[in-house]
């Protein structure tokens, strides 16, 4: 084997350890490591020389990558996400029809899809969802971030946030979460312009929590405006009333009058 393929695989071996042993400060370390190491190989994008041992380096690059993509869901890093999956993209694309296909492809490109939901990027959603296949479009991964995506934007709350229990694979769990809070973030701003206040167990209901504890630990971190009264949830403890300002009516019609006489001069 060439000598900078063992190096790459042997620092890859290592890396998954780290990994299977939840030690990704390690890995982030041996990641950049791999990356610099990967450059040297004149088969990968966006060259893709047909080198010896192409086919065995750009498997060994697309594992690699991605790794890269679930290690930064894990250190919950969007950032980190974002890099890796456009760096990880073409092994999907470009180098589809010389690599056997990948298991992990249709769960990373569906967490990719659940990102773009979840930072509300709704063009680029559609976009992505576009360049996909018949194929791809079936698989329970893609479908799962689609149906998410259709009850968010019908308001169908409660599908988005009972979908946590039905996600196909684990690493959704995170953007799930940022998905539920975004939901019930929406849902609290709502109640609070349409009551002033309502029963503990009526907001618990209407934000889809399991338990009261639950509620109260959200209210508590999020909005510590709310008052709690003899298990009410008072909206509007913080919010005073502002009086209502008299419309200048008169000055306005005046105002008006003198536009459409100037607009029927210049006419």
């Amino acid at each position: 084997m060439d000598p900078k393929l063992t190096e790459v695989s042997q620092l890859f071996e290592r890396f998954k350890a780290a990994f299977l042993r939840s030690d990704f400060d390690t890995c982030t370390t041996f990641l950049s490591q791999l990356k610099v190491l990967l450059t040297q190989f004149r088969s990968l994008p966006p060259l893709f020389e047909d080198t010896p041992n192409a086919i065995r380096e750009l498997n060994l690059a697309r594992d690699i990558y991605e790794h890269a993509v679930v290690l930064s869901v894990k250190t919950e890093d969007q950032d980190a996400f974002e890099r890796d999956f456009f760096q990880l993209k073409p092994y999907y694309t470009d180098a589809g029809n010389r690599l056997p296909p990948s298991p992990q492809e249709y769960p990373i490109l569906g967490l990719n899809l659940l990102r773009l939901l979840v930072q509300n990027r709704i063009a680029e959603f559609h976009t992505e969802l576009e360049l996909l296949s018949p194929t791809a479009l079936e698989n329970p991964c893609i479908k799962h971030a689609v149906e998410l995506e259709q009850s968010f934007m019908e308001g169908a709350y409660n599908r988005v946030l009972s979908a946590r229990q039905t996600v196909p694979h684990e690493t959704y769990v995170y953007f799930m979460d940022l998905l539920a809070k975004t939901v019930r973030d929406e849902i609290a701003g709502c109640s609070e312009k349409a009551y002033d206040y309502l029963s503990i167990n009526d907001v618990r209901e209407m934000l889809l929590f399991s338990s009261e504890r639950e509620l109260l630990e959200y209210i508590k971190e999020e909005h510590s405006e709310w008052e709690i009264k003899n298990k009410i949830v008072y909206f509007q403890k913080a919010k005073e009333s502002a009086p209502c300002k008299e419309i200048p009516s008169l000055h306005l019609i005046n105002q008006t009058l003198s536009y459409a006489r100037e607009l029927e001069r210049i006419v």
